[in-house]
């Protein structure tokens, strides 16, 4: 198994920059790419970013691309979500998620940390 959990959350003030942290436990080793999404109140969960474990190739949602950084940490089992420019959309409680070598669906999920810009 494998466990995740985020921390980095909090209030900011609309233009300002938040950074997430997702810290991996676990069977970490079967991780083929770790990713971050978000779920605003009565919407669906929408994909934010996700970067591969051992190239670090990142890919981005549109509405984030040039404001929102995914990077990991492969010494310390962390991934990053550095946020910067925030606005009030982008307000919502964000999950990191990990998916297995061969398997094309998330089978790891955190508990999801709150996101609050205010405008």
């Amino acid at each position: 198994q494998v466990q995740l959990v985020e921390s980095g959350g909090g209030l900011v003030r609309a233009g300002g920059s938040l950074r997430l942290s997702c810290a991996a436990s676990g069977h970490t080793w079967y991780i083929y790419a770790a990713s971050w999404f978000r779920q605003a109140p009565g919407k669906e969960r929408e994909f934010v970013a996700t970067t591969t474990w051992s190239g670090g190739s990142t890919s981005y949602a549109d509405l984030v691309k040039g404001r929102f950084t995914i990077s990991r940490d492969i010494a310390k089992n962390t991934v990053y979500l550095q946020m910067d420019s925030l606005t009030f959309e982008d307000t919502a409680i964000y999950y990191c998620a990990a998916r297995r070598v061969g398997k094309d669906r998330y089978d790891y999920w955190g508990q999801g940390t709150q996101v609050t810009v205010s405008s």
